[in-house]
């Protein structure tokens, strides 16, 4: 029972039902003081008294330490663009009245999980690597009721102890469909931060724009970068050149270099998608001579849908690709390269004398067998290159290279499958990770989607591990992220829109244990928590009954 209840209830000063509103009023009032952390850590406890945070607090990288020092920088930062507060940098010995983080190696917490202890005399963040001191950080941010004035802060005392339960906890952002700004990019890249969200998978080619630029081959982005916009027809006519007006832009070297370590600092990996072999229409429209067959468009299609269009089996080609991707392995150093594989339509290949020369080499008269081939050895380059391929479930066939990551799109099948045969594998079903469909049913109030409808119980309610594996084909499953596809989603407010707050909640399927996920429980925390993305300026959906 409630302090101060027992008492008055002995002394016959209440009536039951008196009583009862009592109790559930003071529960509420209770229920309102915890902390709505999100993703709810594994364990907490909650202590007496508060810690007062104010502008003369500092955080300490105890001992110097390098790590803690750059994730105390961070932090700092993040608090300055949040909250306007200026907190102060140091190194040093642990001491009171700060926020001391102090990197142990040999911390239980694994390699993204932290211990936080928040006493009225200090806060203590511990934890192996930087990406723990962060995320503790980022939890000690989410502590700060948002209600209060900066003059007089304060976090309630209480231990957490926390690690993520998956390694993979990501999103897809398509700049190709539609380019956002650098400025966007960094932007949500600190909404993925608040979440302790760390992939970015970033899709910068398809069939209607190259969106990176490659050096060795500047039509690229001078070209494929560009084409008229989805839907108009070439009826925007520019008075000056009498041509369509081209919608468009592309991500310069410079540019991406500085979006790869603004993502590092907040402890996120970029994982760059170059699509091949299929949707590759605007890299065939600034070089022809890459495309399977005599006489290829020349223009950077406008619309949506699957194109035809497919690299040659040239090794001409696959010198070109591997040019591509050397470039793109100098400008994101993760393991990791995307090399798509999806929706491959074979017709072009057929068509081409070297492609069907080829089948009868590989004796065999199924044209799946040229993507196996291709993909076989575009996967052995990037080992050569000390990297790991990654490809949409289409990929997984036999000879796939066992370094190779698949990704589980159409389902949960493909995963099953590749876990099976040793594959790890990231679980991204359109049932349950795909953004771009329709948050509410009565679409007429909604922004233009793709189709589909996924609310937001529905995402909460995904489980990545399949039932259909065992304990040690489990171990395959790296994690879970969202998919924001953009054929639709012509402005970073719209993006924005979308993602969140069903971004929010898968950030909990991939971090909290499963036995903790309660969807009442998450709803309640995420009502308080929408105040967190008006702070960082995140265009989330609001909440419905």
């Amino acid at each position: 029972m409630l302090p101060g209840v027992r008492p008055l209830l002995r002394a016959g000063r209440f009536s039951s039902a008196l009583l009862s509103l009592l109790i559930v009023a003071s529960a509420c009032a209770v229920a309102q003081d915890e902390p709505a952390v999100i993703p709810n850590p594994a364990k907490i406890a909650r202590a007496a008294g508060e810690f007062a945070l104010g502008r003369a607090t500092t955080i300490v990288a105890v001992g110097g330490d390098a790590e803690a020092r750059g994730a105390a920088a961070t932090l700092a930062e993040f608090f300055r663009k949040t909250r306007g507060l200026r907190l102060a940098v140091a190194a040093g010995e642990a001491r009171d009245g700060e926020i001391n983080l102090r990197r142990d190696a040999s911390s239980a917490s694994g390699a993204e999980g932290y211990r936080l202890e928040v006493t009225p005399r200090r806060i203590e963040v511990t934890a192996a690597t930087r990406a723990g001191l962060f995320y503790g950080g980022i939890t000690l941010w989410q502590l700060i009721a948002f209600s209060q004035p900066r003059e007089a802060m304060t976090i309630p005392a209480l231990s957490i102890d926390d690690a993520p339960r998956f390694a993979w906890r990501g999103l897809l952002l398509d700049s190709a469909r539609h380019y956002q700004s650098p400025q966007f990019i960094l932007k949500f890249l600190d909404a993925m931060a608040a979440h302790k969200l760390n992939v970015l998978h970033w899709h910068l080619t398809d069939d209607q724009a190259w969106r990176l630029e490659i050096r060795k081959y500047p039509r690229l982005t001078s070209v494929g970068a560009w084409r008229v916009p989805a839907g108009a027809g070439g009826r925007d006519i520019d008075p000056a050149t009498g041509r369509p007006r081209l919608y468009g832009g592309y991500y310069s070297q410079e540019t991406v270099r500085g979006i790869v370590a603004y993502a590092a600092a907040r402890a996120i990996t970029v994982v760059p998608e170059i699509e091949m072999p299929g949707h590759a229409s605007a890299a065939i429209a600034a070089y022809p001579q890459l495309a399977a067959i005599a006489a290829p468009a020349t223009r950077v299609p406008a619309d949506w849908g699957i194109y035809d269009n497919v690299y040659s089996l040239e090794d001409s080609t696959f010198a070109f690709l591997e040019d591509v991707l050397a470039e793109t392995i100098a400008l994101f150093p993760g393991a990791y390269i995307h090399i798509g594989g999806d929706e491959v339509v074979k017709a072009q290949w057929l068509q081409s004398a070297r492609s069907r020369a080829l089948m009868r080499s590989l004796a065999s008269d199924d044209p799946e067998r040229l993507q196996t081939y291709f993909t076989q050895r575009i996967g052995r380059y990037l080992e050569s290159r000390g990297r790991r391929a990654v490809g949409w479930d289409e990929v997984l066939a036999p000879g796939l290279p066992r370094s190779a990551v698949v990704m589980s799109w159409r389902g949960i099948d493909g995963g099953v499958a590749a876990a099976q045969a040793g594959h790890d594998v990231v679980m991204t079903p359109t049932s349950n990770t795909y953004f771009d469909y329709y948050q509410s049913q009565d679409t007429a109030r909604e922004p233009l989607a793709i189709g589909g409808f996924l609310p937001l119980d529905t995402v909460y309610a995904y489980e990545p591990i399949p039932p259909a594996l065992d304990s040690l084909q489990a171990r395959h499953v790296l994690g879970t992220q969202g998919q924001i596809w953009t054929e639709y989603q012509r402005t970073p407010r719209n993006v924005e829109y979308m993602v969140f707050p069903r971004l929010v909640a898968l950030s909990e399927v991939a971090w909290t244990p499963r036995e903790q996920k309660d969807f009442a429980d998450f709803r309640g925390r995420l009502a308080k928590h929408l105040a967190r993305l008006a702070v960082i300026d995140v265009n989330y959906r609001r909440l419905t009954p």
